[in-house]
């Protein structure tokens, strides 16, 4: 099994990253192979709502999105974190997963990959960082995996987070129920494969 691991924070090494090791290091201890994609310091572009993509399979843009596509095709689930910025995401995450996710709709299957996204904060805004990550997951018919408090650390620097325990906490905890998804969909798939996705009706008022 393998698992994705987005950071949108530009301190590669900051807070958001001490989150998603504390998540690593659980799905590692158990045999899950990890992959790391650093968004943070690249310059990247919005989607444009082009459709290039529906007849190439990759994106207009020929840049990290389209780099990375094959490693969003080879996953099992997609752990992504963030730094908040007034009360939401990384400008340059937001913009890779608005493109990673469209590019791929029809090229790349996410049905019952696993999503989960780490926020980190200072103080405030994680919760709504924190809704707006899981919507690329909810419209891809992938599970978001739970934990024992919203996934977010606390601190302005990564020796911060170190004293934040219940935030450390929260991330072992995340860990652990991703890992347990990812066995049970992979124990399901092996005996009925992933469910059936109707795709059939689009609601148009024109």
């Amino acid at each position: 099994m393998k698992a994705l691991f987005i950071n949108g924070s530009p301190h590669v090494e900051g807070c958001t990253k001490r989150g998603l090791k504390e998540v690593a290091k659980i799905l590692e201890e158990n045999g899950v192979e990890t992959q790391w994609i650093e968004v943070g310091t690249k310059d990247i572009r919005g989607c444009i709502g082009c459709y290039y993509c529906r007849t190439h399979n990759k994106c207009v843009f020929n840049d990290i999105v389209n780099e990375y596509a094959p490693a969003l095709e080879e996953c099992d689930a997609v752990i992504v974190g963030t730094p908040v910025y007034y009360a939401g995401p990384n400008g340059q995450l937001h913009s890779f997963l608005d493109r990673f996710f469209f590019s791929t709709a029809t090229s790349i299957n996410k049905t019952m990959k696993v999503g989960a996204t780490v926020v980190s904060s200072r103080r405030a805004g994680s919760t709504s960082a924190f809704d707006d990550i899981n919507k690329y997951f909810t419209i891809s018919s992938m599970p978001v995996a739970p934990s024992t408090y919203w996934n977010e650390v606390h601190g302005f620097a990564p020796e911060e987070v170190e004293k934040d325990l219940e935030g450390l906490q929260t991330m072992r905890n995340l860990g652990r129920n991703i890992l347990f998804l990812l066995k049970a969909i992979q124990s399901q798939k092996e005996k009925e494969g992933l469910p059936y996705q109707e795709k059939e009706h689009r609601t148009n008022f024109i």
